[in-house]
């Protein structure tokens, strides 16, 4: 899901930063930083060694922040954020994955990490 929605958010800042920059440069800036946090946490969590998920799990809650900030800040200034971006409205222009999706994120890295503990401390 994470890759999908790298792909999606890179694509649209793309193409919001070189048609529309001019009419909300932060808010576009924000959108492609967003991209650039989704491919960290989707390459981290693909590969899954102990260092990987560490970068992962920083990623997830940046974004996290990212979404609950830029979120409300987009209802508090509308003006600043005239097209929706990944991160303004909460996601609301991805379906509110954005503000799930790292939550989700976060606790599966916390349950397989604990799976992962269990296992080493039963395994001679």
């Amino acid at each position: 899901m994470y890759g999908l929605l790298a792909l999606a958010a890179t694509g649209r800042s793309v193409l919001q930063i070189t048609e529309y920059f001019d009419r909300a440069p932060v808010s576009y800036i924000l959108s492609a930083l967003a991209a650039v946090i989704y491919i960290v946490a989707t390459v981290g969590l693909a590969r899954g060694d102990r260092a990987s998920v560490r970068v992962a799990r920083i990623a997830l809650t940046v974004e996290l922040i990212g979404v609950l900030v830029v979120g409300t800040i987009s209802y508090a200034f509308p003006s600043a954020f005239p097209d929706k971006t990944v991160w303004s409205h909460f996601g609301s222009g991805y379906g509110y994955v954005p503000l799930v999706l790292p939550i989700v994120g976060l606790w599966w890295i916390r349950r397989t990490s604990a799976a992962s503990s269990t296992a080493e401390v039963t395994t001679p």
